[in-house]
Protein backbone atom coordinates (compact mmCIF):
# COMPACT_ATOMS: atom_id res chain seq x y z
CA UNK A 1 0.00 0.00 0.00
CA UNK A 2 2.82 2.28 0.68
CA UNK A 3 6.09 1.72 -1.00
CA UNK A 4 8.20 5.10 0.82
CA UNK A 5 6.86 8.04 3.03
CA UNK A 6 8.67 11.08 2.56
CA UNK A 7 8.36 14.42 5.26
CA UNK A 8 9.60 16.01 8.32
CA UNK A 9 11.00 14.16 11.11
CA UNK A 10 8.77 15.60 14.09
CA UNK A 11 9.75 12.72 16.83
CA UNK A 12 12.57 10.07 17.65
CA UNK A 13 11.79 7.77 20.27
CA UNK A 14 12.69 4.36 21.43
CA UNK A 15 12.04 2.03 18.57
CA UNK A 16 9.43 3.98 15.95
CA UNK A 17 9.78 7.42 14.85
CA UNK A 18 6.93 9.95 13.63
CA UNK A 19 6.73 11.62 10.13
CA UNK A 20 4.67 14.24 9.42
CA UNK A 21 3.21 14.17 5.34
CA UNK A 22 0.46 15.96 4.24
CA UNK A 23 -0.79 17.15 7.75
CA UNK A 24 -0.63 13.55 9.29
CA UNK A 25 1.96 12.29 11.55
CA UNK A 26 2.63 8.55 10.71
CA UNK A 27 3.99 6.37 13.50
CA UNK A 28 7.09 4.01 11.88
CA UNK A 29 8.49 1.37 13.92
CA UNK A 30 12.57 1.18 12.94
CA UNK A 31 15.59 -0.46 13.93
CA UNK A 32 17.78 0.81 16.16
CA UNK A 33 20.48 1.05 13.01
CA UNK A 34 18.08 2.61 11.26
CA UNK A 35 16.97 4.91 14.25
CA UNK A 36 20.34 5.96 14.63
CA UNK A 37 21.20 6.99 11.03
CA UNK A 38 17.60 8.46 9.85
CA UNK A 39 18.12 11.99 10.24
CA UNK A 40 17.51 14.80 13.56
CA UNK A 41 14.14 16.29 14.30
CA UNK A 42 13.06 18.63 11.76
CA UNK A 43 15.20 17.17 8.71
CA UNK A 44 13.30 15.74 5.64
CA UNK A 45 13.49 12.35 5.34
CA UNK A 46 12.86 9.24 3.21
CA UNK A 47 11.27 6.02 4.75
CA UNK A 48 10.84 2.67 3.09
CA UNK A 49 8.16 1.32 4.26
CA UNK A 50 6.34 -1.71 4.83
CA UNK A 51 2.80 -2.14 6.30
CA UNK A 52 1.25 -4.46 8.32
CA UNK A 53 -2.20 -5.41 8.14
CA UNK A 54 -3.64 -7.90 11.14
CA UNK A 55 -7.14 -8.41 12.59
CA UNK A 56 -5.34 -7.34 15.94
CA UNK A 57 -2.38 -5.19 14.25
CA UNK A 58 -1.94 -2.49 11.90
CA UNK A 59 1.24 -1.32 11.64
CA UNK A 60 3.91 0.76 9.51
CA UNK A 61 7.39 -0.52 9.03
CA UNK A 62 10.03 1.65 8.11
CA UNK A 63 13.59 1.66 7.01
CA UNK A 64 16.29 3.91 5.54
CA UNK A 65 16.95 1.67 2.54
CA UNK A 66 15.17 -0.24 -0.05
CA UNK A 67 17.82 -3.17 0.64
CA UNK A 68 16.79 -3.20 4.96
CA UNK A 69 13.09 -3.56 3.20
CA UNK A 70 13.97 -6.44 1.08
CA UNK A 71 15.86 -8.50 4.09
CA UNK A 72 12.54 -7.51 6.28
CA UNK A 73 10.58 -9.04 3.51
CA UNK A 74 12.59 -11.54 3.33
CA UNK A 75 12.78 -12.70 7.19
CA UNK A 76 8.71 -12.59 7.44
CA UNK A 77 8.84 -14.83 4.45
CA UNK A 78 10.49 -17.71 7.10
CA UNK A 79 7.87 -19.85 9.17
CA UNK A 80 7.98 -18.96 13.22
CA UNK A 81 9.72 -15.10 11.95
CA UNK A 82 7.44 -12.20 13.02
CA UNK A 83 7.83 -8.30 12.75
CA UNK A 84 9.49 -7.98 15.89
CA UNK A 85 11.86 -10.90 15.23
CA UNK A 86 12.99 -9.25 12.09
CA UNK A 87 13.16 -5.59 13.54
CA UNK A 88 15.86 -7.08 16.04
CA UNK A 89 17.71 -8.89 13.42
CA UNK A 90 18.07 -5.68 10.88
CA UNK A 91 18.87 -3.92 14.39
CA UNK A 92 22.25 -6.16 14.70
CA UNK A 93 22.99 -7.64 11.05
CA UNK A 94 23.88 -5.75 8.31
CA UNK A 95 21.88 -7.50 4.97
CA UNK A 96 24.96 -8.38 2.99
CA UNK A 97 26.24 -10.09 5.91
CA UNK A 98 23.14 -12.00 6.41
CA UNK A 99 22.71 -12.95 2.89
CA UNK A 100 26.47 -14.15 3.11
CA UNK A 101 25.93 -15.89 6.20
CA UNK A 102 22.77 -17.95 4.36
CA UNK A 103 24.69 -18.89 1.63
CA UNK A 104 27.69 -19.48 3.37
CA UNK A 105 25.36 -22.01 6.05
CA UNK A 106 27.25 -19.99 8.66
CA UNK A 107 24.92 -20.78 11.94
CA UNK A 108 27.30 -19.17 14.31
CA UNK A 109 27.41 -15.92 13.06
CA UNK A 110 23.25 -15.68 12.55
CA UNK A 111 23.01 -17.45 16.58
CA UNK A 112 24.76 -14.28 17.70
CA UNK A 113 22.00 -12.22 16.32
CA UNK A 114 19.69 -11.48 20.02
CA UNK A 115 16.96 -14.12 20.57
CA UNK A 116 18.13 -16.12 17.68
CA UNK A 117 18.90 -20.06 18.59
CA UNK A 118 20.83 -22.56 16.55
CA UNK A 119 17.16 -23.84 15.30
CA UNK A 120 15.99 -20.76 14.49
CA UNK A 121 19.13 -20.00 12.63
CA UNK A 122 18.88 -23.54 10.63
CA UNK A 123 15.44 -22.90 9.89
CA UNK A 124 16.52 -19.17 8.74
CA UNK A 125 19.56 -21.06 6.00
CA UNK A 126 17.22 -23.79 4.91
CA UNK A 127 14.24 -21.93 3.94
CA UNK A 128 16.08 -19.06 2.69
CA UNK A 129 18.58 -20.86 0.30
CA UNK A 130 15.63 -22.97 -0.98
CA UNK A 131 14.76 -19.63 -2.60
CA UNK A 132 18.25 -19.09 -4.31
CA UNK A 133 17.84 -22.58 -5.58
CA UNK A 134 14.87 -21.24 -7.32
CA UNK A 135 17.33 -18.36 -9.04
CA UNK A 136 18.66 -19.60 -12.04
CA UNK A 137 21.74 -17.74 -11.87
CA UNK A 138 24.21 -20.16 -14.51
CA UNK A 139 21.21 -19.61 -16.82
CA UNK A 140 22.08 -17.18 -20.35
CA UNK A 141 26.02 -16.29 -18.73
CA UNK A 142 26.18 -12.78 -20.16
CA UNK A 143 29.92 -11.30 -20.72
CA UNK A 144 29.84 -9.39 -17.55
CA UNK A 145 29.61 -12.78 -15.35
CA UNK A 146 32.28 -14.78 -17.32
CA UNK A 147 34.43 -11.46 -16.72
CA UNK A 148 34.23 -11.82 -13.14
CA UNK A 149 33.73 -15.85 -12.29
CA UNK A 150 37.57 -16.30 -12.05
CA UNK A 151 37.31 -14.47 -8.78
CA UNK A 152 36.42 -16.81 -6.18
CA UNK A 153 33.37 -15.84 -4.51
CA UNK A 154 31.79 -13.83 -7.21
CA UNK A 155 28.86 -16.48 -7.53
CA UNK A 156 27.69 -16.66 -3.76
CA UNK A 157 28.55 -12.67 -3.98
CA UNK A 158 25.68 -12.43 -7.35
CA UNK A 159 23.26 -14.79 -5.40
CA UNK A 160 23.35 -12.54 -2.56
CA UNK A 161 22.61 -10.01 -4.16
CA UNK A 162 19.59 -11.51 -6.06
CA UNK A 163 18.16 -13.28 -3.18
CA UNK A 164 18.15 -9.77 -1.67
CA UNK A 165 16.01 -8.76 -4.63
CA UNK A 166 17.86 -7.44 -7.20
CA UNK A 167 17.69 -8.67 -10.94
CA UNK A 168 20.09 -10.37 -12.85
CA UNK A 169 20.32 -7.65 -15.50
CA UNK A 170 20.85 -4.73 -12.86
CA UNK A 171 23.47 -6.33 -11.06
CA UNK A 172 25.42 -7.11 -14.21
CA UNK A 173 24.79 -3.52 -15.19
CA UNK A 174 26.64 -2.58 -11.29
CA UNK A 175 29.06 -4.76 -11.63
CA UNK A 176 30.68 -3.54 -15.50
CA UNK A 177 33.81 -1.68 -14.33
CA UNK A 178 34.60 -2.95 -11.20
CA UNK A 179 37.59 -4.83 -10.22
CA UNK A 180 37.14 -7.72 -8.23
CA UNK A 181 41.01 -7.91 -7.46
CA UNK A 182 41.53 -8.82 -3.85
CA UNK A 183 37.76 -8.36 -2.37
CA UNK A 184 36.33 -11.38 -0.62
CA UNK A 185 32.87 -12.38 -0.94
CA UNK A 186 31.35 -9.66 1.93
CA UNK A 187 33.71 -6.85 0.16
CA UNK A 188 31.80 -7.86 -3.21
CA UNK A 189 28.38 -7.91 -1.90
CA UNK A 190 28.52 -4.09 -0.12
CA UNK A 191 30.11 -2.79 -3.46
CA UNK A 192 27.17 -4.00 -5.54
CA UNK A 193 24.80 -2.53 -2.64
CA UNK A 194 26.48 0.60 -3.09
CA UNK A 195 26.60 0.82 -6.58
CA UNK A 196 23.03 -1.02 -7.14
CA UNK A 197 21.77 2.13 -4.74
CA UNK A 198 23.16 5.00 -6.68
CA UNK A 199 21.95 3.38 -9.90
CA UNK A 200 18.60 4.19 -8.76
Amino acid sequence: MFSYIKGSLEVKSNGYIVVECGGIGYKVFMSDKSLSEIGEIGENIKVYTYFKVREDDISLYGFKTDEELRMFEMLLSVSGIGAKSAIVMLSNIEPSAFAFAVISDDVDRITKIPGIGKKTAQRLILELKDKLKSVDIEKEKSEIENKVKEYEGIDEAYAALQVLGYSKREIETAFTDVDFSNMNVEEIIKKGLILLTNNK
